[in-house]
């Protein structure tokens, strides 16, 4: 395994990170306690010790699988778990951002509790909270920091001039932000990161398994998976991410990997990238990850990668995801009083 400073922070991470949004299930047709506990005790097993995760991933769900399967291992002082806050919902469902105070401090007791632990490792907002003014926000999380409670401070989904913002207020470690190499917009927030010194993690590194190869034109998804109606699998885009991931699949076996390593190793190798967050819940989804280390993608190969993409998808897609609602936003239109 690779590692590397997280910023500022004195924490060391591995390169790859494993991400828990499937674990939690919702979005993603459901989830099985036993083998995603498996799971993580496997990505254990091949040298990652950064686990990212969420309350929001099922509803608490993924915080406490991550929690039982770190507690039986017995291993918690070596591993680096990052988790968020800043969002909050109904037992129907209804989601929101909640950044205020109160929120805050209400979440990272929540998580502790599920996660079994007494401290955070990355504490992350999560999303911006329209209601809540950054440097109120900022002012919390530095106050959780001075406290132990957390030992690093995160942000995600963050713009650069949020992030500044954020910095004039209080320490800042971490941004997540969404790469890979069919949504490159992100790609400045990197280098910004790089310039002022702060770790990063990408999410959506696999392109919610589009990078994995394992689709084609006849591949559909269930009611209850994100993926029926997420635009990079949808249209004429669908069609033209297969198209680039035949190609990339071509280039990757010149280089002796397969597409999935190669495109993790593309996002590895972009200026400011610090962990890359591979998703997974079951064992096997971890199998890969050994063909992504100790190597790197020539200058010629990245640019082959690019004009591979380029050339398939004339038109980017630019990440159309709304963020969530405020409060506000939500009784406005009715849906909470």
């Amino acid at each position: 395994m690779e590692y590397i400073q997280i910023g500022s922070s004195g924490l060391s991470s591995s390169r790859i990170g494993l991400g828990t949004w499937a674990i939690g299930g919702i979005g993603w047709g459901g989830t099985d306690e036993n083998k995603s506990i498996k799971t993580i005790q496997r990505a254990i097993d091949t040298g990652i010790n950064l686990f990212d995760t969420a309350p929001i991933y099922g509803f608490g769900v993924a915080e406490e699988i991550v929690g039982k399967a770190v507690k039986q291992t017995g291993k918690r002082d070596n591993l680096l778990i990052a988790t968020k806050a800043g969002m909050e919902w109904t037992e129907e469902g209804l989601a929101w951002t909640n950044a205020s105070k109160r929120r805050i401090i209400t979440e990272l007791e929540d998580s502790l509790r599920r996660l079994q632990m007494d401290y955070i490792d990355i504490y992350q907002l999560h999303y911006p909270d329209r209601d809540t003014p950054i440097e109120e926000v900022a002012d919390t999380f530095a106050q959780l920091h001075k406290e132990g409670k957390i030992r690093a401070i995160g942000v995600s989904n963050f713009t650069t001039e949020q992030i500044d913002q954020w910095r004039r207020i209080a320490p800042l470690h971490s941004s997540q932000t969404l790469l890979n190499v069919l949504q490159q917009e992100w790609i400045p927030s990197f280098q910004y990161c790089r310039e002022n010194n702060l770790g990063s993690l990408t999410w959506g590194t696999l392109a919610q398994g589009l990078l994995t190869g394992k689709f084609n034109e006849t591949s559909t998804f269930a009611e209850d998976d994100l993926r029926s109606v997420y635009p990079p699998f949808t249209g004429e885009y669908f069609t033209q991410h297969l198209t680039a991931v035949e190609q990339l699949k071509t280039m990757a076996r010149e280089l002796g990997k397969n597409v999935a390593q190669l495109s993790v190793r593309w996002v590895l190798d972009q200026p400011g990238v610090s962990v890359a967050l591979w998703g997974a819940r079951s064992e096997h989804q971890l199998d890969d990850i050994a063909g992504v280390l100790d190597w790197s993608l020539s200058i010629e190969d990245i640019e082959r990668v690019n004009q591979i993409v380029k050339n398939a998808v004339p038109e980017p897609l630019v990440d159309s995801t709304p963020p969530p609602p405020t409060k506000k936003e939500l009784q406005e239109l009715g849906y909470l009083a």
